[in-house]
């Protein structure tokens, strides 16, 4: 019996892309996900989730990262809702993984509608699995499974990864790239100043944070003295 965990990792970040992660092992051997020290990746420090995703990947029977970047994910937004967009990466990660069982954490207020919905777009692909496959979706499944904690781990790292080439790319550091990191807030303020409230292809310009920061920089111009 081959069970599978599935979470994200910056769903919320204004900056950078989002990560999927998936993890699949035999039922028989999943106690050494235990063993390892597999817990809530939010609950580790970077430097234990680095290390404990070199484990997981070394002792299970498969993993796969998708990874969405900011233009996907604002094109996107066009035609879906954020919920709904999670549905259909969720389900992509499923079809490279193909368990058994999978622990899916919830991306939406419903978990049973998640896991519904996912059930729903995993048909389109894989319609004969997609009858057989036991899905178990859940709020805080990372917390709770640790096959889901493995996801949510290999997830995460993969995305400081990608943040940390962008920072370097870019010659920036604008923090976590969450709207709540002072860092992030005012990068994107300086950027927005220098570049008439235009922003770079990190940025996820669907998001309400950034026309929050243009209508702060629009207040700051009208306070400005006129010449």
């Amino acid at each position: 019996m081959i069970i599978a965990g599935i979470d994200e990792a910056g769903k919320g970040p204004v900056i950078g892309p989002m990560c999927i992660g998936g993890v699949k092992i035999d039922e028989s051997k999943a106690h050494i996900l235990k063993v390892l020290g597999v817990v809530d990746s939010k609950k580790l420090t970077p430097k234990k989730r680095e290390q404990l995703a070199v484990q997981i990947k070394k002792h299970a029977d498969g993993f796969f990262v998708l990874e969405v970047s900011p233009s996907q994910i604002d094109e996107l937004r066009k035609i879906m809702s954020m919920n709904e967009i999670m549905v259909v990466c969720f389900a992509k990660v499923l079809e490279q993984l193909k368990p058994d069982i999978v622990y899916a954490d919830a991306a939406d207020v419903k978990a049973e509608r998640f896991g519904e919905n996912l059930r729903r777009q995993y048909a389109k692909t894989s319609p004969d699995h997609a009858k057989k496959i036991e899905i178990i979706s859940m709020h805080q499944a990372d917390a709770i499974y640790p096959v889901a904690s493995a996801a949510s781990i290999i997830a995460k790292v993969r995305r400081d990864e990608l943040i940390e080439e962008l920072k370097k790319e870019w010659g920036a550091d604008f923090g976590s790239g969450y709207p709540s990191d002072p860092k992030t807030k005012s990068f994107l303020l300086k950027w927005g100043k220098e570049h008439g409230g235009k922003f770079p292809e990190i940025v996820r310009q669907s998001w309400q944070t950034v026309e929050n920061v243009r209508k702060e920089l629009e207040k700051a111009d009208e306070s400005l003295p006129k010449r």
